[in-house]
């Protein structure tokens, strides 16, 4: 039996709680596969899109008298719940339909980052929804957000996104999954604090959910980490002519496409260096990165990409 960490991009869950709820449905019946194959899970996930919405409208709401304003910490604590919810119910109710009996639970997860690192004068991670330029330019005037072209996709609002250094509710995270629960655990990347003599305290940014499904998997000695995406593999020279996808590489390999420069800042290259976080220096470990819909292929080793120490 492996024990597998599966991260769950935000952007494949949909748009609007509906969509979400529809689209967790298929997302639930691969990943109770998993655990109807023998594999022990624990899953994290994304919130690019959903803590971006959140913020935008909490702040649309207060600046319009309705509510109070709420910091971003707090929206990213409201995703985790939103999100969790709807993956616990849906693992619920995909363990009911195969007479499966398990506790499905989601911690509300914070992860220490280090005050002074630079990512908190350089704002990269997308969040929201995209937008044309002339959207972008318009709500930048009036709010004061940073926007940056996405992938070709459009303009997305961007925030720090720094590195995670420490899990701070990984021992009760630890107990549930050595109680057998299926663990939501790190959601949206965690929610950023930074630790202080007065204690914990967030800060407005996004952790990258890759890296702190990266550190999660490693806390917990997992076998596998498996990072979902919208493509069966990783490509170098993407969408370019002479376009190649990437079967089996190296830890040595992966280095050398990321310094010529194959992976974008903004999507590919934190998947690649969250895996050579898990994987370097641990020959036993695999990291995979492939589609939701290709999960299970992808563990019967036929699809995406497979990364080794």
């Amino acid at each position: 039996m492996a024990k597998v960490v599966v991260a769950l991009g935000g952007n494949a869950l949909g748009k609007s709680p509906e969509e979400q709820l529809e689209l967790v449905k298929n997302t639930a019946a691969s990943l109770v596969g998993l655990i109807d194959a023998g594999h022990q899970v624990v899953i994290s996930h994304g919130n690019g899109p959903q803590v971006g919405q959140i913020n935008l409208g909490m702040n649309f709401a207060a600046e319009n008298g309705k509510t109070a304003a709420f910091p971003f910490p707090e929206c990213g604590a409201m995703s985790q719940g939103y999100i969790g919810y709807h993956l616990q119910q849906s693992l619920q109710n995909e363990l009911h339909k195969r007479w499966m009996k398990k506790n499905v639970v989601t911690t509300v997860t914070q992860i220490a980052v280090d005050p002074t690192d630079p990512a908190f004068e350089n704002p990269t991670k997308p969040v929201g929804d995209f937008y044309s330029k002339e959207q972008a330019e318009q709500i930048a005037a009036e709010k004061g957000y940073t926007f940056v072209e996405d992938a070709g996709r459009g303009y997305r609002q961007v925030v720090p996104s720094p590195l995670p250094k420490k899990i701070i509710e990984l021992d009760s995270i630890e107990t549930l999954i050595n109680n057998g629960d299926l663990v939501i655990a790190g959601g949206g990347g965690g929610i950023p604090v930074v630790i202080t003599d007065d204690g914990l305290q967030g800060v407005p940014a996004v952790i990258d959910k890759d890296r702190s499904s990266a550190l999660l998997a490693d806390n917990i000695d997992a076998d596998k980490l498996i990072i979902l995406t919208a493509v069966d593999y990783v490509y170098i020279n993407f969408n370019q002519p002479d376009q190649k996808r990437l079967e089996n590489i190296s830890v040595d390999e992966a280095k050398e496409y990321m310094a010529a420069g194959h992976f974008a800042a903004g999507s590919m290259l934190p998947k690649i260096q969250a895996c050579l976080s898990f994987v370097e220096g641990h020959p036993e470990r695999e990291a995979i990165i492939t589609s939701l819909s290709g999960l299970d292929d992808a563990l019967a080793g036929k699809l995406g990409t497979v990364i080794h120490g």
